[in-house]
C-alpha cells in the first residue's frame, strides 16, 4: 500500500515515469492566482519614452534585466503534507500572494521552492501563507530559529465590538517576539504566533490585560498532547521532587509543571511512548499511595467560561435592578401620585428634596460599583488610543450622573435654584446595557453549539480489555475515555459508542457512522475494518485496538477544523473593521456637536427657534440629546454582524457533514456560478465493477487476469481496483499472490505499464496505446464504441505490443445526480464535467445526468487549466472531486469541494469537505453559503439601520415638530436591542434546512 501510494503521488507531481528527479522543477503545475508585478521602467521620463523605438526597446530590455536581477529563490521545509492535495494547497496559497513568479512543491521531500520578487513579498510572508493553511514551514537556513516559533491560544473576556478586537490585536502585534496575532470577537479567542526565546505565554496574557481585558490561556502551542492531572493528597517539597523525577523518567515525557495551589500537574508527552494512564500509575506508585491522581476537571473549558460570564452579567443586572427600580419609580411614577409626590418634594437642605437625595444615593452604587467594568475598560482603551463602546457608555452615564450631582449640590446651597437631575438616566442606562449584554451572551453561546454537540459524541467511559502475555483476555476494566492510550484494546458492546479511532481485531457488527460521515445506513464491520470514535455499535460485540487517541482522533480533527473556521474572518468583515476604527471618535464629535447646536439654539430664543419653550433650560435639553446620540451609536452590533453568522453557518454545515474551512470559503461559495465535476467517484459511485471481458487471442481467462491484475495492483485508481477485485474471484484462495511486476510505470489518466512474466503488459485507454506505438485492430475499436454507448469504460490490454483483450468496467451513476444538476441549473449555476475517461463513456454519462459541456481524456493538469480558462472568462468556479487526482483543479478553483473525505479531514486541500460523499451536499453547501450571506447583509442593515435612523432621532430632529425626545435610557435600550437582534438574526440559521428536493 505504501509503495503504491508513493507511486501515485509521484505520478501526480511528475507526470508518470519510473524515475523521479530529486530536484524541484520550477514549472507551472497549477495556475498562478495573483497578477505578476509590473517591471520597473529603467531610465528616462514619460517624454523620453515617447521618443524613438530604439530607446523604447532599450528601456524595455533594461526593465527586463532589472526584473531578472530582482528575482529571488527561497526553499522552505514544509511538514504535515501527506498527499498531492496537500502540496497543491500549499502551492495555491503561495501563488495567491503578490510578487510570486512561480512555485513548486515536492510532497515526498517536504520542500517548497518559490521564485519571487522581494520588492513585493518577503520570505516571512510566504512562510505565513503556508502556515495559514495548516502546515509548518521553515526557511531552510532558518531551521534553528523556526523551532522556537510557537502558536498559543487565549480566551479573552470583555470584548464588545470590533474596536476591542483591533485594540487587542494591535497590542499583541506590537509586543516583541510576536509575529502574528488574530482575535475573533464571536469566539472571544486570540491566536498568537510568537518566538518563545523572546516572549513567554504569560507575557502575552499580561499584554492583553493591559488593554483592559482578561485573558485565560487555552494552550501554549508547545505541544499537542498535554494533560492536566488533579492531585489529591498533601503536597510537600519532598513529594513534589519525587513526582517530578518519577514522571520525567518515563519515556516520551517532555515537560512537567506543578501547581501546588490548584493541586494540578500539567504534563506534556509523546502519545506513541506513554499516555495518561501510565502517568497516573507512576504518580500513585511513586508516592506509595499517599497521592492519588485523576483527570483534572475542565473548569476552564469554553462552556464553563461562558456559563461563568452569563452568571456574572445576570448577577450584575439583578443588583442594578435593585437600585434602579426605586430610582425609576421616584422620578417617573411617584411624582404623579399626590401623597407620594408631596413627600418626595419635601426639602432637606435649602432647595434639595428628599426624592433627589434618594435618587443620588441609589444611583451611586450602580454608577461606580456595578458599572465599574465600563470605567476600567474605558480608561485602558483611551490609554491605548482606541476608544470603544466602554468609552461611550462611561462618557454618557458620567455626564448624566455628574451633571445631576452638580444640580443637586447647587440646590442644597441655594434658596431659589430649582434642580433638575438625570440620575434615572445613568442608572437605567447601565441596567439596560447589562441586560443587553446578558441576552447577547446567551444568544452568542448558541452559535457554538455545533462544537459542543461534536464533543459530546465521545463517550465518557470505555471498557478496557486486559490481556496476558499470550494475548488472551483475562479481565476488563471501566476507565475514563480520556485515559485511553495508543494500542489499547477497547470492548464495544451493542448500543455502545466506539470510544476511540481504531480497527477491529475481533468480532463483527454494524456501526452507525451517520454522526461522523453522514452515512445513513449502518456499515458492516469485521476483523481488520477501521472504526471511528463517537460512532454507535448497532449489534454484535467488537474488540477495537486504539490507533488515534486524543487530539489525533477524527472527532478531534473535525472539532479543530470547525473551531479554526470560526476563528477565521470573512473578507466582508473588513467593512465593519474599517468603520469601527473611526466610529467611536466620530460619535463623540457628533454628540458634542449635537449638544452645542441645541445649547446655542436655546440661547437664540425666538425666530427661527421659537418652538423651544422659554421655560426649558437649553443646557439640559442639549445634554439629553448629546447623551442619547452618544449611547445609541455604540458599534457593538456592527462587529457581531459577520462573525456570528459565520459561526452558526460553519456549525450547521458541520452538523450536516459539510466542513467549511473558514469565512473565505463560505464567502466565495455564495458567488459560484459554474461548477466543474469530476466523473469517477463524484458523479458516479466510485466503485466500478467489471461487467464484461472480450479476448482477442486464444488464452486462458485466469492467466489473462493474472497478468492484468499484477500490473494494476500497484495503482490506486478505482478502475484498477475493480479489475484486481474481479481477478481475485477467479481464484479459490483468499489471498492470491500475483506475479511480480517489474519496471512499473503509471501515467495518470491514461494507464499503467509493467513487465509481468517476461511479458510487457500495457493496460490503459486508446491514447495510451497509440502513444506506446501499439496498433489497435478494427475489432477492438468496434468493441470500444459498443461499450461507450452503454456508458461503460473499455480498458485495452496489450501484451508484447499486441492488443489481446478488452475489459469493460461500469461505474454506476450516483442517485439523484440528474436532480442535482437540474437543481443547480435552477440556481443559475452552470455544470461542466471534466474526466480522464474516453469521450464515448463521458458523453453517455453526461447525457444521463444532464450535463451538456463535457471535457474527456483530460490529465490532472488539464483539469486545472480548464478551471483557469473559466476563471479568466469571468466565472466564479467551484471544482468537485475526490481530492487526489483532482487536486490540481481543486486548488486552482475559487472553491474546492472534496467528495469522499472519510476520516482524513485535516489534510484535505479543498476549501469545503463533503464528508457524506453525497452529491446533493454540493447544492446544500452553495445554498447554505447564499443564505448565510443574506443573513450577513441583513445584519448590516440591522446594525447600520439603528444608527442611521436612531442617531437623527436621538439628536432631536423630531423635536421641533412633535416635541418628541428620545430619553438616553431608551437610547441605551435601543443600542442593546440592536446587538441582540443581530445575534438572533444570525441564530435563525440554526434552523436551516437543505433544499426540499434533497433534504430529509
Amino acid at each position: 500500500m505504501a509503495a503504491s501510494t508513493r507511486t501515485l503521488f509521484l505520478s501526480c507531481f511528475h507526470g508518470g515515469g519510473a524515475e523521479v528527479s530529486p530536484h524541484l522543477a520550477l514549472r507551472p503545475r497549477y495556475p498562478s492566482m495573483p497578477r505578476r508585478p509590473r517591471p520597473a521602467v529603467v531610465g528616462g521620463d514619460a517624454g523620453e519614452r515617447r521618443g524613438s523605438g530604439g530607446d523604447l526597446e532599450a528601456s524595455k530590455g533594461a526593465a527586463e534585466k532589472a526584473e531578472e536581477e530582482e528575482e529571488k529563490v527561497a526553499v522552505f521545509e514544509v511538514t504535515g503534507m501527506s498527499c498531492a492535495a496537500c502540496a497543491g494547497s500549499v502551492e495555491k496559497a503561495v501563488k495567491r500572494l503578490p510578487g510570486i513568479h512561480d512555485a513548486a512543491v515536492d510532497v515526498l521531500g517536504g520542500r517548497a521552492q518559490v521564485l519571487f520578487y522581494p520588492a513585493f513579498v518577503s520570505e516571512e510572508k510566504i512562510r505565513e501563507a503556508i502556515e495559514d493553511i495548516g502546515f509548518e514551514a521553515k526557511l531552510i537556513n532558518e531551521e534553528v530559529r523556526e523551532k522556537n516559533i510557537l502558536v498559543c491560544r487565549l480566551h479573552i473576556k470583555g470584548m464588545t465590538c470590533t474596536s476591542c478586537t483591533n485594540t487587542v490585536e494591535s497590542a499583541l502585534q506590537a509586543f516583541p517576539g510576536v509575529q502574528r496575532a488574530s482575535v475573533a470577537l464571536a469566539t472571544e479567542e486570540a491566536e498568537i504566533r510568537y518566538d518563545r526565546r523572546i516572549v513567554a505565554a504569560n507575557e502575552l496574557i499580561q499584554a492583553v490585560e493591559e488593554t483592559g481585558f482578561e485573558a485565560v490561556l487555552i494552550t501554549t502551542g508547545e505541544d499537542r498532547n498535554r494533560i492536566d492531572l488533579k492531585i489529591d493528597g498533601v503536597l510537600n517539597e519532598r513529594l513534589i521532587m519525587i513526582l517530578e523525577s518519577s514522571i520525567q523518567a518515563l519515556p516520551g515525557v517532555e515537560d512537567i509543571k506543578v501547581d501546588t495551589e490548584l493541586h494540578k500537574i500539567t504534563i506534556s508527552y509523546k502519545p506513541d511512548q506513554t499516555g495518561p494512564r501510565d502517568l497516573i500509575e507512576v504518580i500513585e506508585s511513586a508516592t506509595s499511595g499517599d497521592i492519588t491522581a485523576s483527570i483534572y476537571p475542565q473548569a476552564e473549558g469554553r462552556e464553563h467560561r461562558r456559563y461563568g460570564e452569563i452568571k456574572r452579567y445576570r448577577q450584575s443586572f439583578l443588583w442594578s435592578l435593585i437600585f434602579t427600580i426605586p430610582v425609576f419609580l421616584t422620578s417617573m411614577v411617584f411624582m404623579y401620585i399626590p401623597g407620594l409626590k408631596d413627600g418626595l418634594e419635601k426639602k432637606v437642605v435649602n432647595m434639595m428634596s428628599i426624592g433627589e437625595l434618594l435618587r443620588w444615593i441609589l444611583s451611586t452604587p450602580v454608577q461606580f460599583i456595578i458599572g465599574h467594568k465600563f470605567y476600567s475598560g474605558a480608561y485602558k482603551a483611551v490609554c491605548h488610543g482606541s476608544p470603544n463602546m466602554d468609552v461611550l457608555i462611561a462618557l454618557g452615564t458620567n455626564t448624566a450622573y455628574f451633571y445631576s450631582v452638580y444640580s443637586v449640590l447647587r440646590a442644597a446651597t441655594s434658596e431659589n435654584y430649582m434642580s433638575t437631575d438625570f440620575f434615572e438616566t445613568s442608572s437605567m442606562l447601565i441596567s439596560f446595557i447589562l441586560l443587553g449584554k446578558y441576552l447577547e451572551i446567551l444568544a452568542k453561546g448558541k452559535t457554538s453549539e455545533a462544537i459542543a454537540k461534536l464533543m459530546d459524541l465521545a463517550p465518557e467511559t470505555a471498557t478496557l480489555l486486559i490481556h496476558d502475555h499470550e494475548g488472551n483476555v483475562v479481565g476488563e476494566k471501566e476507565i475514563d475515555s480520556r485515559l485511553i492510550q495508543k494500542n489499547d484494546v477497547i470492548k464495544v458492546v451493542p448500543g455502545g459508542k466506539v470510544a476511540s479511532d481504531g480497527f477491529v481485531i475481533w468480532g463483527q457488527s454494524h456501526v452507525n457512522e451517520s454522526m461522523i460521515t453522514g452515512e445513513s445506513r449502518p456499515v458492516a464491520k469485521r476483523k481488520g475494518d477501521t472504526v471511528i470514535g463517537g460512532t454507535v455499535n448497532e449489534n454484535g460485540v467488537l474488540h477495537v485496538r486504539a490507533t488515534f487517541v486524543g487530539s489525533e482522533s477524527a472527532l478531534a480533527q473535525i472539532v479543530r477544523l470547525v473551531e479554526s473556521a470560526q476563528m477565521a474572518k470573512a473578507p466582508v468583515q473588513k467593512f465593519a473593521d474599517q468603520i469601527s476604527r473611526v466610529f467611536v471618535p466620530l460619535v463623540i464629535v457628533l454628540s458634542l456637536l449635537t449638544w452645542l447646536v441645541w445649547f446655542l439654539a436655546g440661547r437664540f430664543h425666538g425666530y427661527p427657534y421659537s418652538w423651544i419653550p422659554s421655560s426649558m433650560d437649553s443646557f439640559q435639553l442639549a445634554l439629553q440629546f448629546g447623551i442619547s446620540v452618544m449611547v445609541i451609536a455604540c458599534p457593538c452590533a456592527l462587529g457581531l454582524a459577520t462573525p456570528t453568522a459565520v459561526m452558526v453557518a460553519t456549525g450547521v454545515g458541520a452538523s450536516k457533514g459539510i466542513l467549511i474551512k473558514g469565512g473565505q470559503a463560505l464567502e466565495s461559495a455564495h458567488k459560484v456560478d459554474c461548477i466543474v465535476f469530476d466523473k469517477t467517484g463524484t458523479l458516479t459511485i466510485g466503485k466500478p465493477i467489471v461487467v464484461n471481458t472480450r479476448l482477442l487471442r486464444n488464452m486462458v481467462l485466469r492467466e489473462f487476469y493474472d497478468c492484468v491484475a499484477a500490473a494494476e495492483d500497484n495503482s490506486e485508481h478505482p478502475l484498477a481496483k475493480a479489475i484486481v477485485e474481479h481477478a481475485k474471484k477467479l481464484h479459490s484462495e483468499e489471498n492470491h499472490i500475483w506475479p511480480e511486476a517489474k519496471d512499473f510505470i503509471s501515467v495518470p489518466g491514461h494507464g499503467v505499464k509493467a513487465k509481468i512474466n517476461d511479458k510487457v503488459v500495457i493496460v490503459g485507454n486508446k491514447s495510451f496505446m497509440l502513444s506506446s506505438g501499439i496498433d489497435i485492430p478494427m475489432e477492438a475499436l468496434e468493441i470500444l464504441v459498443e461499450e461507450e454507448e452503454k456508458a461503460q469504460t473499455g480498458i485495452i490490454v496489450a501484451m508484447d505490443q499486441e492488443v489481446v483483450g478488452i475489459v469493460s468496467v461500469s461505474d454506476p451513476i450516483k442517485p439523484n445526480a440528474h436532480e442535482v444538476i437540474s437543481y443547480l441549473k435552477s440556481m443559475n449555476v452552470e455544470s461542466i464535467m471534466v474526466t480522464g475517461d474516453n469521450w464515448g463513456t463521458a458523453n453517455a454519462i453526461g447525457r444521463e445526468v444532464g450535463i451538456e459541456k463535457i471535457i474527456a481524456e483530460a490529465k490532472p493538469e488539464q483539469k486545472a487549466e480548464k478551471v483557469k480558462e473559466l476563471q479568466l472568462s469571468g466565472k466564479i468556479v467551484a471544482m468537485v472531486g475526490d481530492g487526489i487526482n483532482d487536486s490540481p483543479a481543486l486548488v486552482s478553483a475559487d472553491v474546492g469541494l472534496a467528495i469522499g473525505a472519510g476520516t482524513d479531514v485535516a489534510i484535505e486541500a479543498a476549501d469545503i469537505v463533503l464528508m457524506k460523499s453525497n452529491l446533493e451536499d454540493v447544492v446544500t453547501a452553495i445554498d447554505l453559503s447564499r443564505k448565510t450571506f443574506f443573513r450577513i447583509r441583513m445584519n448590516y442593515v440591522w446594525a447600520l439601520g439603528y444608527n442611521v435612523i436612531g442617531i437623527p432621532i436621538a439628536a432631536g430632529v423630531l423635536f421641533p415638530s412633535s416635541r418628541f425626545r428620545l430619553p438616553p435610557w431608551v437610547a441605551g435600550a435601543a443600542m442593546a436591542a440592536s446587538s441582540v437582534s443581530v445575534v438572533c438574526w444570525s441564530l435563525l440559521l440554526r434552523y436551516y434546512r437543505s433544499p426540499k428536493k434533497f433534504g430529509s
